[in-house]
């Protein structure tokens, strides 16, 4: 059976086209459409549930944090170390050879940290903590949902949301305790904006108060069309376990100077990377479909690929081999050749 969200009811009465996704019904898109969405992230603000997502907590057994420090080290690629209390990183998980069991984001508090997993990698996630954690204890905050408000004007919603002005000082990647919901400066649109977490039994009176706002609300659609604009990865199309963090271009999460799972595997070269590609003609690109450069083998395949509302021109991400910022490629769609031309990340700059 799939899961629900505490949003789900708002979703029906709002019209919300529910998909099944990572194990959850979750809205895919409003009456409004997708594209209309997308803008308004990308020029006032968009409301997201993003409730699905997996929320951990991790406590170090002895009176200090010292134990879930080197526990997270040991298991992510970043360095957890540099975190000041209230402050969150972006790091990845990886296996024994090297590719990505997922990437997550890590919260520093006085007393403990929290993980946010992917929805489609959440038990996946606690099982791994569980097979390699000592003198640490996890658990899954399933009491607690999170909500994404993104866009140029996410934070005048957010300071009259809650009445706080200290919210427009929050710097990127850190965060703010109001009580028993936490506002942190983080999102994955490409836009500045929060996420919130938030108890289950507040959800919806807080979603109600964003909506009456005017904000529009967005489904899963628009939030793949935005972090592809962004170039942001997403696990199971740029991500997965035989691909590494450095070839999808995250070298900058991966401190090698530290030891943690993987390492060894990811001091030894690798030549294929991540790309974005441009297409000339409106031919959508999709996963799977292959990357050449006028020969017949090919020379990478699309990890994922959408209409940009903001360009206005099909776009992709690509692993390819050999090939630079502003070479020429071609995509094979439905039997014909579609040119492109290897553009640097993100496509939408901010």
């Amino acid at each position: 059976m799939l899961k629900r969200t505490p949003l789900y009811d708002k979703h029906l009465t709002l019209k919300a086209k529910m998909v099944p996704f990572a194990g959850w019904e979750m809205p895919i898109y409003y009456p409004q459409g997708i594209i209309a969405e997308h803008k308004a992230v990308r020029s006032s603000c968009g409301v997201f549930d993003i409730g699905h997502m997996g929320i951990i907590k991790l406590k170090g057994q002895s009176a200090k944090l010292k134990s879930a420090e080197l526990f997270l080290n040991k298991i992510g690629t970043n360095d957890v170390a540099k975190l000041s209390d209230y402050s969150c990183q972006y790091s990845v998980i990886c296996n024994e050879e090297g590719g990505v069991v997922d990437d997550i984001l890590i919260y520093k508090f006085p007393d403990h940290y929290i993980v946010v997993a992917n929805a489609s990698n959440t038990d996946k996630v606690l099982a791994w903590f569980s097979s390699h954690a000592e003198g640490v204890e996890i658990k899954l905050l399933d009491d607690t949902s999170m909500l994404a408000i993104q866009g140029q004007q996410a934070e005048s919603v957010v300071v009259e949301l809650f009445g706080d002005e200290e919210i427009a000082k929050l710097k990127r990647n850190h965060c703010l305790v109001l009580g028993d919901i936490t506002v942190s400066r983080t999102g994955y649109t490409g836009e500045d904006g929060f996420e919130l977490f938030v108890p289950n039994k507040k959800m919806a009176e807080l979603w109600d108060s964003i909506i009456g706002m005017k904000v529009q609300p967005c489904g899963l659609g628009a939030r793949d069309t935005l972090r592809l604009e962004a170039g942001l990865p997403l696990y199971g199309h740029e991500y997965n376990d035989k691909t590494t963090p450095l070839e999808a271009g995250y070298s900058w999460a991966v401190k090698l100077g530290k030891e943690f799972i993987g390492r060894g595997a990811l001091l030894k070269e690798r030549k294929r990377k991540l790309v974005g590609i441009v297409l000339e003609e409106k031919n959508i690109p999709r996963e799977g479909f292959k990357v050449y450069n006028g020969g017949t083998d090919p020379i990478g395949e699309v990890t994922s690929g959408t209409f940009s509302p903001s360009l206005e021109k099909p776009i992709a991400l690509a692993y390819i081999y050999n090939r630079e910022t502003g070479d020429k490629v071609s995509l094979e769609i439905r039997g014909k050749r579609i040119e492109g031309k290897i553009v640097s990340l993100p496509f939408i700059k901010r």
